[in-house]
């Protein structure tokens, strides 16, 4: 190949919302470690293949930091994930901190009280859904905007303590902050972070039982501790915790209701088959067309390829978790398939903090769907859904089910 040449830009042309494009498995195959143009216009090295993919999510020679932020490569104009993040000297010790802070909120004391929370919200959005259903002159329901958008939005405005009513706002800031946009995510981002400073003073006063509350304690024990890096946590819970899930909350849907036999399984034995189900939509899901950024923090040999300090790498979650090399016809959507270990809450120091609380929410929206809805069923053809281009993790903007 040509590669080194041509460095293809992306992100790369796909068929349709739940195909990945074609040039991922001939990346794998002859390329898995391939110079490219990030959507922004710079340099990066694109990581493909799930043995690298996953190598390269738990070493400690590459970071979310820079050594030279200001010449440090783009990965897109979108405010969530832009470019480098956190203190190149700090970074480590911040992350430690990070996840000693955050992991008392995803405690399994935590989760189990969220978790009737999460039930109760799916119960009353599927009730919503029957309602407007039956009062529907087609017998048309959006399943994205009254069930897979609003749950994310009211359980993580739970789990950091803010109120309810800002769902709103807070979805509104979330959606522009992950949108390629540039200056209006940034200024989105902006008032998020005047946002959660005056969350954060009312805590103070009145403390809670929420993260919030838990990080404005961590300022008062720690100066260093300040609103910018209490700012960039929020944002990544935002993002992690919202966008992600409202996403694979719509690709499951889709992957379950264009095979017929698998919805029919599930709505069958959802019990037993309800985790089963979600990992694989985890594995298969697609969120977004790029993956997770990070940097190399010295000069690293992998694979064959040279990557110097200071290079910018785009690990494909999406291409790793269809690699036929470790997943049996990776591209069949298949939930009774033996081989399990997906990366689709990446590997090692940066796993997902909540993939507890997403496997919470995912398990809690399709079990009540085939319990109570086993009949449901697409109202359009996939290829007239309306998806989002212009956004980080892509998606739907509605998703029209019938039964």
């Amino acid at each position: 190949m040509t590669l080194a040449a041509e460095r293809p830009q992306l992100p790369f042309t796909r068929p349709n919302l739940l195909d990945l494009a074609p040039f991922y498995e001939v990346l794998r195959r002859e390329a898995p470690i391939a110079p490219v143009i990030t959507p922004a216009g710079d340099p990066a090295w694109l990581v493909t293949r799930f043995a690298e993919v996953r190598e390269l999510l738990g070493d400690p020679r590459f970071g979310r930091s820079h050594p030279e932020p200001e010449r440090a490569s783009r990965i897109s104009t979108a405010a969530v994930q832009e470019g480098p993040t956190g203190d190149y000297e700090s970074e480590e010790s911040d992350h430690r901190r990070m996840r000693r802070l955050l992991t008392p909120a995803f405690s399994a004391k935590r989760m189990r009280l969220l978790s009737g929370h999460v039930q109760e919200l799916v119960d009353g959005y599927v009730d919503q859904m029957v309602a407007a259903h039956a009062a529907s002159p087609d017998g048309r329901v959006d399943l994205h905007a009254q069930l897979a958008f609003p749950l994310p939005v009211a359980v993580i405005c739970r789990l950091l303590g803010m109120p309810e009513a800002d769902g709103e706002l807070f979805r509104s800031l979330s959606d522009r902050m992950a949108t390629f946009s540039g200056e209006d995510a940034n200024e989105a981002r902006t008032e998020f972070g005047r946002y959660m400073a005056g969350l954060a003073e009312g805590k103070r006063a009145e403390p809670g039982e929420d993260v919030i509350t838990d990080l404005v304690r961590a300022q008062a024990e720690d100066e260093s501790f300040g609103y910018p890096e209490m700012v960039r946590l929020c944002v990544g819970l935002l993002f992690a915790g919202h966008e992600t899930t409202v996403n694979r909350i719509g690709l499951g849907t889709l992957f379950l209701l264009t095979r017929p036999e698998q919805w029919d399984a599930l709505a069958e034995d959802p019990d037993g088959r309800i985790d089963a189900v979600i990992e694989e939509i985890m594995r298969l899901g697609a969120p977004g067309d790029l993956g997770l950024l990070r940097y190399a923090h010295t000069d690293v040999e992998v694979s064959g390829v040279t990557i110097r300090r200071g290079d910018a790498l785009i690990l494909s979650i999406n291409s790793a978790n269809r690699d036929d090399a470790v997943f049996a016809d990776a591209e069949t959507f298949d939930p009774d398939r033996t081989e399990r270990g997906h990366v689709g809450f990446g590997h090692g120091p940066h796993f997902c903090i909540g993939a507890s609380l997403a496997r919470t929410e995912l398990r809690a929206v399709f079990a009540t769907l085939a319990r109570r809805l086993p009949r449901l069923r697409l109202a359009v053809g996939l290829d007239a859904l309306d998806v989002r281009t212009d956004h980080l993790t892509g998606g739907v903007r509605s998703l029209p089910v019938t039964w």
